[in-house]
């Protein structure tokens, strides 16, 4: 178990790396007491099973400089091999702002190839490696060192099974003809706005009961604020203060240090000093805005007009379609896109690409009234009407 501690080392590595056709990648990081995750350990490797083809990246080793990594991770020779890359890709794109490509995600890629909705790594350990996975490192704090020996090897299988899980699944998707269909669902991962949080759309995330314009002015003035004193300290957003008192303070609309002393939800820390100064010019400003600068809640999906019958007959096409398929049913169409779609929707996701292939024509022209559905046998298949 290599663990490499010098720019030199991991450069000799990842020159060593680059003469393959993929390296699989993981990281370990901590994120309760920060708003950016901090990088703790890196896990890499690349084809093979001697012994140095699977090594630790120590990024808290003073003086190690990840450079010659992010020269692989732009090197297009090479496929970045992840699990649930998401959290790992943010990491590595709010550091250098780089996204690895060209990028597979072997949950994606499960899911289209018939592992389920829920393709979990240990799952697909069992199922493809045929091996297992130690549990007893999972809520390791991976910022102390030294790491021991469990540490290392709890971390260092989460890349050696993943080049196991990376080979069957190419060749599966090879088989299929549907690398393509992984290739769409990477776009998202691909796309820098995916990691980029905008202190003005923070609101959005908040939910709330009301849709006046003058709430929820207030509300993204808030968020706003929020979200930027969290990126600025970086703290957890929920340490300046909870949704929950966003929402109480947007409601009573405190004018003072003494009226934010009245918030049930409100943190103590929060009553007073800056983070109370930036509360009441938050309410402040929201109430100053213009009335046609408000911000309005785009057109709910939970106040469409949905049929529900013909709700109920998506959900059997879309469920037929992924058995047929052999592909998880959430991913060719969420129950939300699928009440969309009966409410008379046609901007969501199940309807493009190789989703409309799939599941979205037939869906539109049973929503068109053009086809109906029949049982024959275990199967439910599609008729002309």
């Amino acid at each position: 178990m290599k663990t490499i501690t010098t720019t030199q080392d991991l450069a000799a590595f990842c020159a060593e790396a680059a003469k393959h056709p993929y390296v699989t990648v993981d990281t370990e990081f901590l994120r309760e007491r920060t708003y950016y995750s901090k990088l703790c350990l890196i896990q890499l490797a690349y084809a093979g099973d001697g012994n140095d083809d699977a090594v630790l990246v120590d990024p808290l080793v003073d003086g190690l400089d990840l450079t010659p990594l992010y020269d692989l991770f732009e090197d297009a020779g090479v496929v970045k091999v992840f699990h649930a890359a998401r959290q790992d890709l943010e990491i590595f794109f709010v550091d250098r702002g780089i996204i690895p490509a060209p990028l597979f995600d072997t949950q994606v890629a499960a899911m289209v190839c018939g592992f389920g909705e829920q393709a979990g790594y240990e799952a697909l350990v069992r199922k493809i490696a045929k091996g297992s996975v130690d549990k007893s490192s999972r809520f390791t704090d991976w910022s102390r060192r030294p790491l021991t020996d469990a540490q290392k090897s709890y971390a260092l299988a989460d890349v050696t099974h993943l080049r196991v899980i990376y080979e069957y699944l190419s060749a599966e998707l090879d088989k299929s003809g549907r690398k393509k269909w992984v290739a769409e669902e990477m776009a998202v991962l691909n796309d820098p706005a995916t990691y980029q949080v905008d202190p003005d759309n923070a609101w959005k995330r908040v939910k709330t009961r009301t849709s006046s314009g003058r709430f929820l002015a207030i509300v993204r003035e808030l968020a706003r604020f929020r979200e930027d004193l969290a990126q600025t300290r970086n703290i957890p957003r929920n340490r300046v203060f909870k949704d929950d008192a966003l929402v109480e303070i947007a409601s009573t609309k405190p004018q003072s240090e003494k009226d934010l002393g009245r918030s049930r939800l409100l943190l103590r820390e929060a009553r007073k000093g800056d983070i109370a100064e930036g509360i009441l010019a938050a309410v402040k400003a929201g109430l100053e805005v213009k009335p046609e600068d408000m911000p309005r809640v785009e057109n709910s999906r939970e106040k469409l007009q949905v049929n529900p019958a013909l709700a109920d007959m998506l959900r059997v096409l879309a469920k037929s379609k992924a058995d047929t398929e052999g592909v998880a049913q959430k991913l060719i169409a969420t129950s939300a896109d699928l009440d969309a779609i009966a409410g008379g929707i046609r901007d969501v996701q199940a309807l493009r690409g190789w989703r409309k292939e799939v599941f979205g024509a037939d869906a539109l022209r049973l929503c068109n009234g053009e086809i109906g559905l029949a049982v024959k046998g275990e199967k439910v298949i599609t008729f002309a009407l």
